[in-house]
Formats: C-alpha cells, structure tokens, sequence
C-alpha cells in the first residue's frame, strides 16, 4: 500500500482489497478432478524398512550386538505388514458412488465418499454417505463397500430425519 509523507497507509481511488496470487486460484490451477493416492505407495515405505532393517541385522550381526538383530527383525516384520496391506485400489471414488447409487435404490442427489481402513491388514473400503435428488432431500443413506473388490459391505437407507424449516423449504 502506498504511504504519505507521514509513512500512513493511504488508499487511492480504486477499490482495495486482498488478491490471491496466480498460483493459489482455483480457475487457473484446476487439473481435474481429486484422484485418492493409492494405497500400494505402502511398498515404498516396505522397500525402505527392509533396506534398513537388512543393514541394522548386518551390523547386529558383525558387533555381535543382539539388540540391534532383535531391532532388525522387527523392523523386517514391520516391512513385512507394508506389503501385505499394500492392496490395491480397484475401485475409485467415481466407481465407489455409481456403486452406492445403485445400493440404495433411489436416485442419489448429493453424496461424499471416503476411503477407511478394516481388519488388521487394513483392508481399504469405501464409506459413502448419500442424499436423494430431491429437494430438501426425502431420503438419506450410507454404503460399505471393499475398495479392493468393489463388494458392498453394508448398506443403509431411512426417511431423512433433518429439519429443514429454517431453509425456508418445506418437507
């Protein structure tokens, strides 16, 4: 901003206000639509444990230290865990909500999928929460469904039991 003799901010005709930069606006920036990381990444984090886990028995094992071959092994076990639970994501989220769409039975207006974790090999599911088309919505739901294989695990529906008065809409 500019400033007076007095060094005091002072505005000029134009308006002012805050202006994002050019990379942080989404019109300029947009590549598509969010892709969810896929959880096989996990045999990077197995490759790393491993190669660590490899020097630590080596060196374990040249010092006769048996904390550090003990250290070792835990660590290749924990590699181990990575590359069992590194699953694959064969169903998307596009994939997960044209699957819950057709779970419920109605036709599905707004919904929001998220992607959480069951067992203890932490098998990928996809947990979508869905609203009918109509407006205010009459029905609302949720649906399980294994990421891996695209089953649905779970599926729920009942009579939306939100108020939607104060929106000026009546139900």
């Amino acid at each position: 901003m500019p400033a007076d003799d007095e060094g005091h901010d002072t505005v000029g005709d134009g308006a002012v206000g805050d202006e994002l930069p050019d990379d942080l606006k989404v019109e300029s920036a947009y590549v598509g639509p969010y892709q969810f990381p896929d959880v096989r990444r996990r045999r990077l984090a197995a490759l790393l444990y491993a190669i660590v886990a490899a020097l630590t028995v080596w060196a374990g094992v040249s010092a006769a230290n048996t904390v550090l071959v003990v250290g070792g092994i835990v660590l290749a076990v924990i590699a181990l865990y990575h590359v069992i639970s590194a699953y694959p994501l064969a169903v998307d989220q596009t994939d997960a909500l044209a699957a819950a769409s057709r779970a419920v039975g109605f036709p599905v207006g707004h919904a929001s999928a998220q992607v959480t974790w069951r067992g203890l090999l932490s098998r990928p599911m996809w947990r979508v929460l869905v609203y009918s088309a109509d407006d205010p919505p009459s029905l609302r739901g949720i649906v399980e469904l294994d990421a891996v294989d695209g089953r649905v695990l779970y599926e729920s529906s009942e009579s939306n039991p939100e108020d939607w008065s104060q929106l000026g809409t009546a139900k």
